[in-house]
């Protein structure tokens, strides 16, 4: 998002992250347990969830689905201007991924607009997944176990070890449940920030991503929120975010997707993901 200031655009959102992120407390999460794993090595674990990573990235890509965007800059607790548009993500009669946008009302922000590069947020960072092939792009380090909701989590800090040029990354943690070895929620912010000069900031926010279980596979992403200060040398500004993942559905297509090692073929599914993350696991306000 950019900041509109004298009619020159700036990039908005930011918060830049510690070394040890604060996360606020939430309602469905337990205390965290620094105990090593049992059982199991924190290796293991990073090797396990990297593979199902590497599978929810293919499987997804066979899917479709209806997102929806809202994004409020905000005076104190009151909403100001708003951005909104819907679009359903879908293949053509050739296979080919589309947009179709549903909805999409003329913006009303006034302090912020939405750049290039939070677009490619939206479509490929806030769902973020860490693959077997982008391990060694991170540094990644066991924190403890810690329940979200029914689910016992492992829990991992994850941080660029190096930024190249032209390249986005993910710095934050994840949550991994102990039984399926997938990320079911992801806590964090898309760098770096890109500060040019005053008045030309490309900032990013700090986001919460959670997942359901789809078709009884895979935890896709079906609910990320931002709420958050955005620290420009022009002055701060608050946004709250929302984006929802709804009405996932296996497209028939030729591609195999597999799970565990097996082929999967089922038909389209038809799970329709709940419309806001379960109340046990919203943030808190």
């Amino acid at each position: 998002m950019n900041i509109r200031r004298f009619r020159q655009s700036v990039i908005a959102l930011a918060l830049s992250l510690a070394c040890s992120l604060p996360l606020a407390a939430q309602k469905g999460e337990g205390d965290l347990n620094p105990a090593p794993p049992t059982g199991i090595s924190a290796d293991e674990i990073i090797r396990r969830f990297a593979a199902k990573e590497q599978e929810f990235k293919q499987a997804r890509e066979n899917y479709t689905w209806r997102q929806s965007v809202k994004v409020q800059e905000m005076d104190g607790d009151t909403p100001g201007g708003e951005f909104a548009t819907e679009m359903d993500i879908l293949f053509d009669d050739k296979g080919r991924r589309i947009e179709k946008v549903i909805y999409a009302p003329q913006s009303t922000l006034q302090r912020i607009s939405i750049s290039p590069e939070d677009e490619q947020d939206l479509r490929l960072r806030l769902p973020f997944t860490v693959t077997t092939d982008e391990l060694g792009l991170y540094d990644i380090s066991y924190v403890g176990q810690q329940r979200q909701d029914e689910l016992n989590c492992y829990v991992f800090d994850l941080k660029p070890k190096k930024i190249e040029k032209g390249q986005r990354y993910f710095e934050g943690r994840i949550w991994v449940d102990d039984r399926d070895f997938q990320i079911v929620k992801t806590f964090g912010k898309n760098v770096p920030d890109i500060n040019q000069k005053k008045g030309q900031e490309n900032l990013f926010p700090r986001f919460t991503t959670y997942r359901e279980q789809i078709d009884g596979k895979y935890w896709f992403p079906t609910y990320t929120k931002v709420d958050d200060t955005l620290h420009f040398s022009t002055g701060d500004v608050r946004i709250r975010q929302v984006v929802k993942y709804t009405n996932y559905r296996r497209f028939g297509s030729n591609v195999k997707i597999t799970y565990e090692g097996q082929d999967i073929e089922s038909a389209p599914g038809d799970k329709q993901p709940a419309e806001n993350p379960p109340a046990s696991q919203q943030p808190a306000k």
